[in-house]
């Protein structure tokens, strides 16, 4: 009888306290829901790789995306190349890809541009179409083939809209991240729903890579170009990255370069085998 007087609102902060989680829940699950009927309402089907893909943009909107943020990457990577000559190769392999395989076909713009910056290894495809390469990884490149395999796999990215399914996975990202801290209250939870939506991305940005590179092999097989100059290519970026001794490939945002070479062989070989 005493132990039972010792605290007798004990049951009602138990049934006050399991009201509010139960009350947390059910907001967390009326706007996440939201959000995801949101994200699967979108689904278009990509008329030139035939897959249905959750994209909120228009290809309209994809290519008006690329240009206006064309310039502020030309900026941050310190301009384009004042080499005319260079900029007219990148041009010619560039445009060869487009027009003689099935690219032409996708009604994007495409433009290609060296970029001046003498440090950073990369290369990068903006929505709609536009195509960056340094010239720290151009300066690098020793043959036609090798510059094809790059721009072949940055117009993967935009023939499979890439930005567009990121940026629709980001948004449902930052509503799921959003319902969770408005449920809880609780920054903590924020943080662990953001940091489990940022594997989720990176790994679907791995993904990415991958069916970029096999895109690639396709456009230089049909564009009459030698696709296995590509392993040579992840050989160069390896090198850049510091030889592979970089963080684990799960927590990269690109596979490995022993994982692509692998995948580019196969690629290859079966892409050989259609098109004989």
């Amino acid at each position: 009888m005493f132990g039972r007087q010792n605290n007798p609102y004990g049951g009602q902060r138990g049934r006050r306290g399991g009201k509010s989680i139960k009350g947390m829940l059910v907001i967390f699950l009326l706007m996440g829901g939201f959000y995801v009927f949101k994200y699967l309402s979108t689904s278009q089907v990509n008329e030139i790789t035939g897959e249905k893909q959750f994209i909120s943009l228009s290809p309209e909107q994809e290519v008006a995306i690329g240009l206006q943020s064309a310039p502020s990457m030309v900026q941050q990577h310190g301009g384009l190349h004042p080499d005319q000559e260079a900029q007219q190769f990148v041009d010619q392999i560039g445009e060869k890809l487009v027009n003689s395989t099935v690219v032409r076909q996708s009604g994007y713009r495409y433009d290609f541009h060296l970029l001046a910056d003498p440090n950073v290894v990369n290369a990068f495809a903006l929505p709609g179409g536009q195509v960056f390469i340094t010239a720290a990884l151009f300066s690098q490149l020793q043959n036609e083939h090798q510059l094809a395999g790059v721009l072949g796999h940055e117009i993967g990215h935009v023939i499979h809209r890439h930005g567009a399914e990121r940026i629709a996975k980001m948004e449902l990202t930052k509503g799921l991240t959003g319902a969770a801290v408005i449920a809880s209250g609780d920054y903590g939870t924020a943080q662990a729903a953001q940091m489990i939506g940022n594997l989720i991305n990176m790994k679907y940005g791995r993904d990415q890579e991958l069916e970029s590179d096999d895109w690639g092999i396709r456009l230089m097989l049909e564009a009459g170009f030698e696709p296995l100059e590509m392993i040579k290519v992840m050989d160069i970026l390896e090198k850049a990255s510091g030889g592979g001794k970089g963080q684990p490939e799960f927590q990269s945002s690109h596979p490995s370069p022993e994982n692509r070479r692998e995948k580019i062989r196969e690629a290859v070989e079966r892409y050989r085998g259609t098109m004989n």
